[in-house]
């Protein structure tokens, strides 16, 4: 909490105007302050938006990993985000959708759809980790080709989202703030609510039964989950990868398997890596700026290869 407390007011402070923390504490409570302007209508909703997105990411990507039985399932590598941009894609490109309320309910349903194609192309209840990442990183590379050649066909829709499709907080506004929240806050009480059942559920379906969980049922529920939590996110900020897969990892040495410990810790320490990777775009960026798609993508590869081998 610290730690995520520390890197909130980093957030609120970088910029093109640097604040110190008496100024950022001034610019949140105190009206006549010269930096009140700069905090509301630009840090404060950035600050507030990648903890949102951060938490969606580390929790999807906590639950997929139970679901999956697979320690490298995250809802970028398997597809689900190329599933969420693809829908942003096509609607920006061949509805001419240019909002985040438009973009929304596409990203959704790309998203879900590619999550129950990985399931079931990757074997369904005899999935296997290896089988599961192959199919996701066959939909990955699919359909991020798909995002790529139906937006240089339009120029005007790249525009549009150029930013977006590297992964970026920079457009937060308090509107998309107010439009994320049902849909994140509705995938936390899912993801959650599940985390006993996906429990049991890793003891096999046979043992899940006798302790009398339903296998079926959660799967669909971690599948309505993901899409909540990968859909509203990836609608927002775009895809960004690596930290549903790193977060798990670094909290289960402190929580053990146990969904109902790695949640919450996950929910914190999320929100601390993809607002520390915003800040460090922002520094190495001056007087612009790196996208935060981009920076965790190159903190995440490295850890990701350490993962691979370390799992062999």
């Amino acid at each position: 909490m610290l730690a995520l407390a520390a890197v909130a007011v980093l957030s609120i402070g970088f910029g093109a105007r640097f604040l110190s923390p008496g100024e950022v504490w001034a610019g949140l409570w105190d009206p006549q302050s010269p930096s009140y302007r700069i905090v509301h209508e630009m840090r404060l909703p950035r600050t507030l938006l990648g903890l949102m997105v951060g938490m969606a990411l580390g929790m999807a990507g906590a639950i997929m990993q139970a679901l999956t039985r697979n320690p490298l399932a995250d809802p970028g590598l398997l597809g689900i985000n190329a599933g969420a941009a693809a829908g942003v894609a096509s609607a920006a490109v061949f509805l001419g959708v240019g909002t985040f309320l438009g973009y929304v309910w596409f990203a959704l349903a790309g998203a879900a759809i590619v999550t129950a194609m990985v399931y079931a192309i990757g074997g369904g209840r005899a999935a296997t980790p290896a089988r599961l990442a192959l199919a996701g990183a066959a939909l990955n590379a699919t359909l991020y080709s798909y995002v790529s050649a139906t937006l240089l066909s339009d120029s005007q829709a790249i525009q549009k989202v150029k930013f977006w499709t590297a992964g970026s907080l920079a457009s937060a506004d308090f509107g998309t703030v107010e439009r994320l929240a049902p849909f994140f806050g509705a995938g936390l009480l899912v993801a959650l609510a599940v985390a006993r059942p996906l429990n049991a559920l890793s003891l096999g379906d046979d043992a899940a039964r006798a302790l009398g969980a339903r296998p079926s049922v959660i799967r669909v529920t971690v599948i309505v989950a993901v899409t909540l939590l990968c859909g509203g996110a990836t609608a927002a900020c775009g895809p960004i990868v690596f930290v549903g897969l790193l977060i798990p990892h670094m909290v289960r040495p402190f929580t053990g398997p146990d969904l109902r410990w790695m949640l919450p810790y996950t929910a914190v320490l999320a929100p601390v890596l993809l607002l520390g990777a915003d800040v460090l775009g922002r520094v190495l960026g001056s007087p612009g700026e790196l996208q935060v798609g981009t920076v965790t993508a190159v903190l995440g590869g490295p850890l990701f290869l350490y993962l691979v081998r370390a799992a062999k």
